[in-house]
């Protein structure tokens, strides 16, 4: 069982950044081992993909953020990050972490970004 534990959203204005966390726990060895990816869900909208790191440190982003958001991972510190800036307001919405590992897929509880006009 992996727990993992979303930090750092909050109320930015547009235009603003922020960086999102997530610390994973649980019988591993170390973070890069798993697949991990950080997803959204706007109110009345479906789960979208934000960024994505593989296993072998491959990097996928959607549409929506490319070029405004880095995902990366501090392994000493079992740690997931979401760096985004230029924020729009149409970046709110819950994020959410998510690990892939041994077959099991995992979720965070979620962090609530609010971008405002």
């Amino acid at each position: 069982q992996v727990h993992l534990v979303e930090s750092g959203g909050g109320l930015v204005q547009a235009g603003g950044s922020l960086r999102l966390s997530c610390t994973a726990s649980g019988p591993f060895f170390t973070i890069n081992l798993m697949a991990m990816g950080w997803y959204r869900q706007a109110l009345g909208k479906q789960r979208e993909l934000v960024a994505s790191v593989s296993r072998g440190g491959g990097t996928n982003y959607g549409d929506s953020v490319k070029g405004r958001s880095t995902i990366s991972r501090d392994n000493a510190k079992h740690t997931l990050l979401l760096q985004m800036s230029s924020l729009k307001p149409e970046d709110t919405a819950v994020y959410y972490c998510r690990s892939d590992t041994n077959g099991q897929t995992y979720w965070g509880q979620g962090t609530q970004v609010t971008v405002s006009s």
